[in-house]
């Protein structure tokens, strides 16, 4: 069927018009539905204030983005619902109560602009860090208002004044310096992309109207977007820009100083990124370069300025195996430290040059059953400094400093929040279809082992995205107090096992996402862990597009599914909001041979009134303006006309997160557990069926 032809068999198009007010009126009806039905218990009640004490309270830690002297943060607590941004020193933060200098109350500045402000970052001038460039939000949409702010005066400069303003698009800012800067917006006709970010690279200087901004370079509107930047380190000054012309291939270029562009010759499927003389590339592919083949998920280096003049002999400072994937890397002053995987736990490791080469050692231990991630390199003004973080799906967060060569010491640690006393961790394999092992988590409390009780998994499995050991206080109080066993899967289409664990996934091969999450669910019930009506599944996005497969294609597996701004109508994705910009992950539905294989899965056009279907939540937003709501609104009308069990709860604000500010997250967790709850719980445990009849 033509895209034509699908779009006028489609009676529910009309649930497109994100604003349309008979779209609107759908979302509020439904709402009433769901809150009168899970959001008046007191159990439901006392759930959404306890996540909502823990997401205000002080003692949680402020995470810093480090910048010099000063580490800078954004809170959100009771009092300060929309947030306060934030600056204070190294030595102030390490004691227990940090004296913080604030430098924007968004909630004064929301009241008095009587705007709907969600913080979008500050990309803060080096190195006098006098002057920040402040993205803003309205109901945490990606598109977001640009300004420019002096935390000298700790007031936004006008543009009548020479400050760099932006209005609502999805724009890129960055510095050069106090009077200049790289943008790409919406600078009128033709000049976005297909998938709505820039098309076109431009240096402007202040003081100067924007239509007047120099050019540097103009992509396709096939792209994905075009961007510039600066780096400033001394003696390595750059000046770059880079053109994405799908989601995973980008050419780099350093433009010269006269403004010709010279391109980087390297894989566009590559990671490229430099520090001082180092050309660093993470191969996501195969690589055959200077008589030597590099594999996928390799991590090579080279003289920056050899490789301009010819040389490709590039040193191999990483090599993945069956078991180890290069999870992250960054660089201090004088080492590189490196985030391993190791059947996905983490290991950390630094590196060295020297003139004999590269060396490797240990950089810190870490526990087991966790994730461990270094943050706040600095290697233009921190020297070899680094903090870590780590947490376990039982354990809360811990936040670490130290440098290279030197111990560790302890700057912050979060609380408990649920009781995790008796709870445990293990990984399990289930074989899939094709064989392949792939790795999942079970966190539940030891007396259950041996007897089958409520489970709810979770799958992502897309874009490369590795899903790791983390601290879930909501989940824990929302499942795992009441009894529950909570499962994360490692599915393919992540990068939990290198680049290959997501390349064999992506459009032909999505199958394979499908066929390991759903080989997952069956290696619960046969381990005795769950059973069919007692699991639930869950997943966001991309996961719930995978939720969509499994109501359609799986129903018999589960009990109950959480489907979260999900992507469902895979014939029209691409035309939706930034749906286009993914087209590299699951095809081209305009092409018949790749609407071949979408068009088997697409669980818009896979609803079956025949077939009987677990109870479904599907959540979203209508600020989402990065999945269109209309997936999901599409989706409840059409599964309400076959006579399925679906509840739809749509946030009027929220963004692609779903939560604007921390009552909502609080809301929108308490909904999911309280769903499961009902479903998985208390309805099996009286006898009736999930979906109540």
């Amino acid at each position: 069927m033509s895209g034509a032809q699908e779009q006028q068999t489609d009676p529910y198009l009309w649930l497109e018009e994100v604003t349309g007010d008979r779209a609107l009126d759908f979302a509020r009806a439904h709402n009433d539905v769901v809150v009168e039905r899970f959001a008046t218990t007191d159990r439901f009640n006392e759930l959404e204030h306890r996540i909502l004490d823990m997401l205000d309270t002080d003692t949680r830690i402020p995470y810093p983005t480090r910048r010099a002297q000063w580490l800078y943060n954004f809170w959100r607590d009771a009092e300060h619902p929309k947030g306060l941004w934030r600056r204070t020193t190294f030595a102030e933060y390490a004691t227990p109560t940090p004296d913080w200098e604030v430098l924007i109350d968004l909630d004064a500045l929301a009241a008095a602009e009587e705007e709907n402000w969600v913080w979008g970052g500050a990309a803060v001038l080096r190195p006098s860090q006098s002057l920040a460039l402040i993205s803003l939000s309205r109901g945490g949409a990606d598109a977001k208002v640009i300004r420019e702010f002096d935390m000298r005066t700790k007031q936004f400069r006008a543009p009548e004044d020479g400050g760099f303003q932006l209005p609502e698009a999805k724009s890129q800012l960055s510095w050069i310096d106090a009077d200049s800067v790289y943008v790409g917006t919406d600078f009128g006709p033709d000049s976005l992309t297909d998938s709505g970010y820039p098309r076109i690279a431009k240096r402007w200087r202040r003081g100067t109207p924007l239509d007047d901004a120099q050019t540097i370079l103009e992509g396709a509107a096939s792209d994905v977007t075009v961007s510039a930047g600066y780096d400033r380190t001394p003696g390595y000054e750059r000046h770059f820009v880079s053109r994405a012309t799908d989601f995973y291939n980008e050419i780099s270029y350093l433009i010269e100083d006269d403004g010709t562009l010279r391109r980087l010759d390297t894989p566009t499927d590559a990671s490229v990124s430099w520090h001082r003389d180092w050309l660093l590339l993470r191969l996501k592919t195969p690589w055959e370069v200077g008589g030597q083949t590099h594999p996928a998920g390799a991590l090579i280096i080279i003289d920056l300025n050899e490789f301009l003049d010819g040389a490709r002999n590039f040193d191999t400072l990483f090599t993945p195996d069956e078991h180890t994937a290069l999870h992250g890397y960054g660089w201090t002053e004088h080492h590189l430290l490196l985030i391993t995987l190791e059947d996905v736990q983490t290991r950390l490791y630094v590196l060295t040059p020297s003139q004999d080469g590269w060396t490797r050692e240990t950089l810190a231990d870490v526990p087991p059953m966790a994730t461990t991630n270094v943050m706040n390199l600095d290697p233009l003004d921190g020297g070899d400094e680094f903090m870590l973080t780590s947490s376990g799906f039982t354990t809360p967060a811990t936040l670490l400093s130290g440098s290279v060569g030197g111990a560790t010491t302890l700057l912050k640690q979060e609380p408990g929040f649920f009781e995790a006393e008796g709870i445990e961790t293990e990984q399990f394999f289930a074989r899939s279809d094709d064989g392949t092992m792939v790795p999942y988590f079970v966190i539940r409390h030891r007396d259950r082992r041996g007897q089958a009780g409520p489970t709810v998994m979770s799958g992502y499995g897309g874009f490369e995205i590795s899903r790791t050991p983390g601290y879930n206080a909501a989940s824990g109080m929302g499942w795992l107090e009441r009894g529950g066993t909570w499962v994360m899967t490692n599915i393919r289409g992540g990068g939990e096992y290198g680049p290959s664990w997501h390349t064999q996934a992506v459009k032909e091969g999505r199958h394979l996402v499908y066929e390991d999450f759903s080989s997952i669910a069956k290696d619960l019930v046969a381990r005795g862990i769950t059973t069919a009506p007692q699991l639930g599944a869950v997943g966001g996005s991309n996961g719930g597009l995978l939720m969509g497969v499994m109501l359609t294609r799986y129903p018999e597996l589960f009990g109950a599914i959480v489907c979260q701004v999900p992507l469902l109508d895979m014939r029209r994705y691409h035309l939706l909001l930034a749906g286009a910009s993914w087209v590299a992950e699951y095809g081209d539905p305009d092409k018949p041979q790749e609407w071949e294989y979408l068009g088997k899965y697409s669980p818009y056009q896979h609803t079956d009134p025949d077939r009987p279907y677990p109870p479904i939540l599907l959540t979203t937003s209508t600020r989402d303006d990065r999945v269109h709501p209309g997936h999901a609104r599409k989706m409840a009308a059409l599964l309400e006309e076959q006579g399925h069990t679906v509840w739809y709860h749509e946030n009027i604000e929220g963004g692609h997160g779903g939560a604007a500010d921390n009552k909502q997250m609080a809301f929108q967790a308490a909904l999911i557990y309280e769903f499961f709850t009902q479903t998985l719980m208390d309805e099996q445990a009286d006898g009736t069926a999930p979906d109540g009849r």
